[in-house]
């Protein structure tokens, strides 16, 4: 249970990521994914990237500059900017659904305008999920330069859409439906200088 604790990736760049498993029994024609993270690093990085041996942005959240996100899904993106971090917990989370092909990024318990991205498109079950590192082939082919420094935590997925209110309840932390990924039961494996630490505040 890795309640109140977090992944610190300690080295810049680094070669260091932490591999979730999930147990996903079909694609995904919806999905939400949610994580904090903490950093102050300004180069572009990976948060959370599930690659699938067709499509190695599957699904990504990436940070190319502090005033900007992209969320990617079956390798086409969308660009998100956001007022540039003061160096405090950054809670995102990005939902997608297939039939509309409506991608909603929230920012800190807050909606941002809503864009289109791979209507129809389907999401591969079979997929290498990790953070830290973007991943250019399934489970591998990182650029070091894309690594993640700092800290993660509260990391989840969904095969739905979460609610409004279920947004906000994840960025104040509050209880959440049952997800593939979930924070509280987290089965993973840290590959490389990536230490589990108890969160320093709140």
């Amino acid at each position: 249970d890795l309640y109140r604790k977090v992944f610190v990736f300690q080295k810049d760049p680094s070669d260091a990521y932490v591999v979730l498993r999930a147990r996903l029994e079909q694609p995904l024609h919806n999905f939400t994914v949610c994580l904090r993270s903490y950093t102050d690093l300004s180069r572009p990085h990976s948060l959370f990237s599930y690659a699938t041996k067709k499509q190695s942005n599957e699904i990504l959240l990436f940070k190319p500059k502090p005033d900007e996100y992209r969320f990617y899904v079956g390798g086409k993106f969308v660009t998100f900017r956001v007022p540039e971090a003061r160096r405090d917990w950054e809670h995102v989370c990005a939902s997608w659904e297939s039939a509309t092909g409506i991608a909603e990024f929230w920012l800190n318990g807050k909606p941002w305008p809503r864009k289109g991205l791979q209507r129809g498109y389907t999401v591969g079950a079979t997929a290498a999920i990790l953070l830290g590192q973007e991943q250019d082939s399934f489970g591998g082919g990182f650029d070091l330069y894309n690594s993640f420094s700092g800290e993660l935590t509260d990391v989840y997925l969904w095969d739905t859409g979460l609610s409004p209110d279920k947004m906000r309840a994840a960025f104040l932390s509050l209880r959440l439906p049952p997800a593939l990924l979930a924070w509280q039961s987290l089965s993973y494996e840290v590959k490389g200088d990536v230490v589990v630490k108890p969160r320093l505040r709140e």
